[in-house]
């Protein structure tokens, strides 16, 4: 979802020694005294973030002496590799937490308990249904199970330099009625002067950005017939690749030089004055709080509109070891840990958004300070991500998809070349995953 701190070493020395036998046998050898003991391997880590996290769990540990949770600090560096390991060793944490996309394989391999029919029905209902949908795979032998709670999301939105918007007086969008692409060309068109573009697009990292966005079009980059999946680009998938392209090379809106960069990046040439606007995940709106010089104001604005403003979520997760000696017991700390109050928090510490209804609700969440009720509306638009659930993604992405956007950006091939290498090279990638 974002770049994180690279503390991997730390991560190996939790896993290792935090997650021994699957929080052991503690509370099952008959000794009623005895509480029973769950690992709980996080992956915050952010200051706010991690705080907000052992909170939760020493609030938890007070209130159920019973049940006492181990606070195990992980890191988001070659996570899921360590996972392997622990869980072939038979020592993996009791909860597990995680993203989304890596839920799949580890489903398929029996790692992690179906929670389809185990998560209680005050959490369940809490949690829209799109959301639940990023968490749902096959287990490897034709059945649809649930294998996570999903509670934090992250969406596409457009960090604005406020004074530039008000100088230009352009229409500023709410929730409700927010800028159509065509309106958000138009306005990058007039925010453009000697020395000022009107957007930045970093895309060091293009992909998940494009086929996240493409969704406000239709656009899904794949489509399945008879059990084989292909890859689709067409006038759907075409519109967001066009869009941000003439904003490159037509309107010259949108500066060049930002394309190499990554989502943070351009944050020094929009504090100066260069950069009206960026497109960018909720989370960077921390580092604008954090780096904006004294007095820069800015706005948070809510995500464009094509046919609809969907976009593709991935959900940061809790998940429970099919290997668990005490998975009721775990449920029951993630019930508690994940309830309305807390998301809230944890969304807070995170700057992301919760999946919460209720969280999403909170006073904290809707306040305009620093673009939380624009952020948190903004949840309503995520749907599962379509490419998440295919099979060969992360090699279509890393050997096909990213060298090809990276071309079509740069103004090197055309949008009909980016299509067909797209399509024709990625289906190969595929066909190796569907024999």
């Amino acid at each position: 979802m974002r770049i994180r701190s690279a503390v991997a070493a730390a991560a190996i020395v939790a896993l290792a020694a935090g997650c021994g036998g699957s929080g052991g046998d503690s509370g099952s050898s008959g000794d009623s005294n005895e509480p029973v003991k769950l690992n709980f391997l996080s992956l915050a880590w952010q200051k706010e973030s991690v705080a907000a996290n052992k909170q939760l769990v020493e609030e938890w540990n007070k209130a159920n002496p019973k049940i006492q949770v181990t606070y195990v600090q992980g890191s988001w560096d070659n996570v899921n590799d360590q996972l392997v390991t622990s869980f072939e060793g038979g020592d993996a944490p009791d909860v597990i937490h995680d993203d989304s996309p890596a839920l799949s394989g580890f489903a398929s391999k029996g790692y992690l308990l179906d929670l389809k029919d185990k998560v209680p029905a005050e959490l369940k209902s809490d949690i829209p249904q799109a959301a639940w949908d990023t968490v749902t795979f096959d287990d490897g032998k034709g059945n649809q199970g649930v294998y996570g709670v999903p509670f934090l999301q992250e969406s596409t939105v457009v960090i604005a330099n406020k004074k530039l918007l008000d100088a230009a007086k352009v229409r500023v969008p709410t929730p409700d009625n927010p800028w159509t692409w065509d309106e958000f060309a138009e306005i990058s068109k007039k925010l453009t002067k000697s020395g000022q573009f009107g957007v930045a697009w970093p895309m060091k990292s293009p992909v998940n950005k494009t086929l996240n966005l493409a969704l406000n079009f239709g656009g899904t980059f794949f489509q399945t017939s008879g059990g084989k999946t292909t890859v689709k680009v067409g006038p759907e998938e075409k519109e967001v690749l066009q869009r941000i392209h003439d904003q490159l090379y037509k309107d010259k809106s949108a500066d060049t030089s930002a394309l190499g960069m990554g989502t943070a990046d351009p944050l020094p040439g929009f504090f100066a004055g260069k950069y009206a606007m960026l497109p960018v995940g909720v989370y960077l709106r921390q580092q604008v709080v954090e780096q904006a010089p004294k007095g820069f104001d800015w706005v948070t604005l809510p995500p464009l509109k094509g046919t609809s403003s969907d976009q593709g979520a991935v959900s940061q997760t809790l998940s429970v070891a099919a290997d668990s000696k005490h998975p009721d017991e775990a449920l029951k700390f993630m019930s508690f840990f994940l309830n309305g109050a807390n998301q809230a928090k944890l969304a807070k510490g995170d700057w992301l958004l919760p999946t919460s209804v209720k969280a999403a609700s909170d006073p904290s969440m809707t306040a305009k300070e620093n673009g939380w009720d624009v952020a948190t509306a903004s949840g309503k638009n995520l749907v599962v991500a379509p490419f998440l659930k295919v099979n060969g993604f992360d090699e279509w992405k890393s050997k096909v998809a990213t060298p090809v956007l990276q071309e079509y950006y740069a103004n090197k091939i055309t949008i009909d070349e980016a299509a067909k290498k797209l399509v024709e090279d990625g289906n190969k990638v595929l066909e190796r995953y569907q024999k």
